[in-house]
């Protein structure tokens, strides 16, 4: 195939992938040339009769593979974003080989011993850094198991690879499956508007004219009870939530926390998380067991006090699908804020520009331009060119919110292309959200909720497009899993800062600013309901923990699950964990496994970050400047705790994120 796009480097602005271009029939060509190219490069780098040296084995292998890397990244971006049965198809053939094609590398002995004799001598920080981290890499690849060992460990990668393409395959499958079906409008009594348009389009889209369809979201709770006034229909959407996966995920979950603890066994570890956290910030597992089991006496006791609250007003025992309805009313009760009546000032386009483009520009400089010319993958991706405050190109940022049946839930950032001084490119980043489409014409309206998780995730955007790195390895948010959500999170600030705020809350009718009492109230009633937050977040966070440091096999998915939320001291039937096992994405099929303690551990970085622009001003070039140049532009070409010190000027410390989330 001589015309495949993915043939040739990009022509476009920033080498972004010509989508136009792509069609389905290029991927499997192109993946099949790629991995030849590259094993090819790399026999030439490991039967090199040359004496190894950066330049000849560590960069030369970052150099390697360029056309394998153009593919790979927009395959599985397409796949997450908006996959079809072809690309499934071919997601299920190529995962594994790709597998097989890393073991090829990283089990490549004599590849191993030339990266191991390459000298340290005379390396700047930055290189020394490389090395060290390829050794790490290759050593924790199984590089110095035995043949049989190494023959063992291929089996378990093929294995694991092959079953969490299937995972992901069939919560999106039982995802879409487990939309609710409504025929009366009148069921949906208490959604906005706008909710109701949006709900009546998601049945347009599947052929359901004049009905109206609620799909799901990926965590256990669904926004829309919040709102619903129909208790049995938030109940069986409460259901239909939970249940996802328990028919065909259940099993594969058992095999593959097995087949990791076998593997985590091969390379010398007593279970996975000390495998993955071997490779953290986090000093051991033993330190993150501590700081989880600590959180959850207070988070609890803060739940049963809320469940208090919530059981007074309501006049009756609650069930699971009824705590956010009634922290709702519990919210207009107290703080007099209805969240239907807030929706009207969080227009998703002037969120956009006036506030996560705006802070921005503010704390670093930066404008944003449309380019309509430039396509993107899906026709709602919309591409902005973004310019630092010298005029200078930065980089491409992508933005894709509108949730589909073809897109998997949750929201994330991936790197189109990598930013590198070795390969002389620049970053083209992209966000995805799962907002509900409005029909055609009509405003996006967003939920407060979707506000913060756009900041955050423009965080993670920042961190890619800022990234000023020597070699791709390191590019952007190449760090640590239990690095990576701080600066996303420290985005979040900017969401409630006054000036930012009152720049971007504004009636999408009419332009009015929300209205200081308004938002005043809204900001006081985000310290309500913390407990029911941070329980369902750390029942998550152990119930990860619980899989990945087994002693023995499971028999049963689900009683493991109800016995790892006991021993835990965090089984409340009334706050079940934010994903159960057979819908837990991030740890089965994310690259979270073992790490979604990740989240809680870097907000105790962003707490105390958050601290430190507070008592130095807040919104100003001066401090963004810092924190571009100290942590966001320096991707992994740092020790990641060695960067925050730099920035803070001392360790980090915990009492920000406890008084945050009232634990203290």
């Amino acid at each position: 195939m001589t015309d495949n796009p993915f043939f040739v480097q990009s022509a476009l602005p920033y080498r972004l992938p010509p989508y136009a271009e792509i069609r389905e029939e290029h991927y499997a060509p192109a993946f099949e040339r790629g991995m030849a190219e590259q094993l090819t490069e790399v026999e030439a780098i490991a039967g090199s009769a040359d004496p190894p040296t950066f330049e000849n084995t560590i960069e030369a292998l970052e150099r390697s593979g360029e056309l394998l890397t153009r593919v790979t990244t927009v395959f599985f971006n397409r796949a997450s974003a908006d996959t079809t049965p072809g690309i499934q198809e071919i997601q299920k053939e190529i995962t594994p080989r790709l597998t097989q094609h890393a073991d090829a590398i990283h089990l490549n002995q004599r590849l191993f011993a030339r990266i191991r004799a390459v000298p340290a001598d005379g390396l700047d920080p930055e290189r020394a850094w490389l090395l060290e981290r390829y050794v790490t890499d290759f050593v924790r690849s199984g590089a110095e198991l035995g043949p049989e060992d190494q023959k063992r460990l291929r089996s378990l990668n093929e294995e694991l690879s092959t079953l969490s393409t299937t995972f992901e395959q069939n919560l999106l499958a039982d995802t879409n499956a487990s939309a609710i079906e409504v025929d009366d409008a009148a069921r949906l009594d208490g959604l906005s508007e706008d909710a109701v348009k949006s709900a009546a389009e998601a049945a347009k889209a599947r052929g359901l004219d004049g009905k109206y369809v609620i799909t799901l979201g990926l965590p256990t709770a669904q926004p829309v009870l919040a709102e619903l006034t129909d208790r049995a229909l938030r109940e069986q959407i409460h259901k239909a939530s939970v249940e996802r996966g328990v028919r065909d995920n259940a099993p594969l979950v058992i095999r593959l926390a097995e087949l990791r603890a076998e593997r985590a066994a091969l390379l010398g570890y007593g279970n996975h998380a000390e495998y993955v956290v071997a490779d953290q910030t986090a000093p051991s597992t033993r330190a993150v067991t501590e700081m989880l089991g600590k959180m959850v006496p207070a988070a609890v006791a803060n739940a049963h006090r809320e469940a208090e609250q919530l059981r007074e007003l309501a006049g009756f025992d609650l069930e699971p699908w009824d705590w956010s309805f009634y922290a709702e009313k519990v919210r207009e009760a107290r703080y007099a804020v209805d969240s239907r009546l807030m929706r009207p000032y969080f227009e998703l386009d002037r969120v956009l520009r006036d506030g996560v483009f705006y802070a921005a520009h503010k704390l670093y400089g930066l404008d944003f331009v449309e380019r309509p010319d430039l396509v993107g993958y899906h026709p709602d991706v919309r591409v902005f060119e973004v310019f630092d405050e010298d005029g200078s190109a930065l980089g491409l940022f992508l933005g894709d919110y509108y949730a589909r049946s073809s897109k998997r839930g949750g929201a994330w950032m991936n790197s189109l292309v990598r930013q590198s001084v070795l390969e002389g490119t620049r970053p083209v980043v992209v966000n995805n959200l799962n907002i509900a489409k409005p029909p055609e014409g009509e405003p996006t309206l967003m939920t407060w909720d979707q506000v913060n998780t756009m900041f955050h995730e423009f965080g993670h955007a920042l961190h890619g497009l800022f990234s000023d790195v020597g070699f791709p390895y390191f590019s952007g948010t190449a760090v640590p899993r239990d690095f990576v959500e701080y600066p996303s999170q420290v985005n979040e600030m900017w969401a409630v800062w006054p000036e930012v705020l009152a720049n971007y809350a504004r009636h999408h009718e009419t332009g009015e600013p929300m209205p200081q009492d308004l938002v005043d109230r809204m900001l006081e009633s985000q310290k309500f309901d913390q407990g029911h937050g941070t329980v369902e977040y750390l029942a998550a966070a152990l119930l990860d923990w619980a899989w990945h440091t087994l002693e023995e096999t499971p028999a049963d998915t689900l009683e493991f699950e109800r016995q790892a939320l006991r021993n835990a001291h965090i089984d409340l039937p009334l706050v079940p964990p934010r994903y159960r096992s057979t819908y837990f994405a991030h740890i089965w099929s994310g690259g979270y496994s073992a790490g979604y303690y990740s989240y809680i551990w870097s907000e105790v970085l962003d707490a105390d970050t958050v601290e430190w622009f507070k008592e130095n001003g807040g919104l100003t070039r001066e401090n963004g400047d810092t924190f571009r140049r100290e942590l966001l532009s320096k991707g992994g070409s740092v020790d990641p705790m060695t960067g925050f010190r730099a920035f803070r000027g001392r360790d980090p410390r915990i009492e920000p994120l406890l008084e945050r989330r009232g634990l203290l």
